[in-house]
């Protein structure tokens, strides 16, 4: 039977080029045939073409806590003597939205989404991406298992897309730099939480940094923690272009 099923799906594959293309991708970056497809096409269905549909909603929440699992698995086993703080600030930025989303543009995964042009514009739903790459995860993990999903997530991601001696080296803590930036030049900055927004499987903050009363940047992340660190990146950035004008 299964064998049956094998055959008819390589039939259906030949004679669908949209299909094709799907599976010599999966088999690209995962090394392995698609048991079950139509997992990873739920996983590429954004939540704007929803209706008739499933998104990919459900699999982004799975691959979310797959992800974290796996990665911090593998923190833990190569830093065996680090902190429990050095080895949750380096997963944060493995996992983080910008991270996941860069990584998805890597591995050519954007080209594959769908979504309603209409209701969705990629610059302003800049997370569909790095979301749209859990779902991926979860799929993988729920076609083939965790150790062939670890195996996917290492080998293939970490290895070839991550550099984990350029993440520690780079300080991230935009926070911290913004702060010292505007004690620098007298001038008092405050951090606003502007919006709670309570997604499916999620919460979605954004946030708000004002220099002077002026605002300077806002982000948007998982956490208000990661909100407030893009919202700092973003007037970092505005800063850098002032002092060079």
């Amino acid at each position: 039977m299964r064998r049956f099923l094998n055959l008819f799906q390589y039939i259906f594959i030949k004679q669908n080029p949209a299909t094709q293309q799907l599976v010599s991708f999966i088999r690209a970056v995962t090394g392995m045939m698609p048991i079950n497809l139509a997992l990873y096409k739920v996983a590429l269905q954004h939540s704007s073409i929803e209706e008739g549909h499933t998104s990919n909603e459900r699999l982004e929440f799975l691959g979310d806590a797959i992800l974290s699992a796996i990665v911090a698995d593998y923190l833990f086993k190569k830093y065996p003597l680090k902190e429990e703080g050095f080895l949750t600030d380096i997963r944060s930025r493995l996992v983080n939205r910008d991270a996941l989303n860069g990584l998805a543009r890597k591995i050519h995964l954007d080209k594959l989404l769908h979504y309603d042009t209409n209701l969705v514009n990629p610059s302003r739903h800049k997370f569909m991406y790095g979301n749209a790459l859990e779902a991926f995860i979860g799929a993988v993990y729920l076609d083939h298992g965790y150790e062939r999903c670890q195996k996917f997530v290492i080998d293939y991601l970490i290895v070839n897309y991550i550099s984990l001696k350029e993440l520690i080296e780079h300080d991230t803590n935009f926070k911290s730099k913004i702060i010292q930036w505007a004690h620098k030049h007298h001038l008092q900055v405050v951090f606003k939480i502007l919006e709670e927004k309570q997604c499916e499987h999620y919460k979605e903050f954004t946030a708000q940094v004002l220099i002077g009363e002026k605002v300077m940047g806002e982000g948007t992340g998982r956490t208000k923690k990661c909100a407030e660190q893009m919202a700092a990146q973003q007037a970092l950035q505005y800063t850098a272009q002032i002092e060079t004008n």
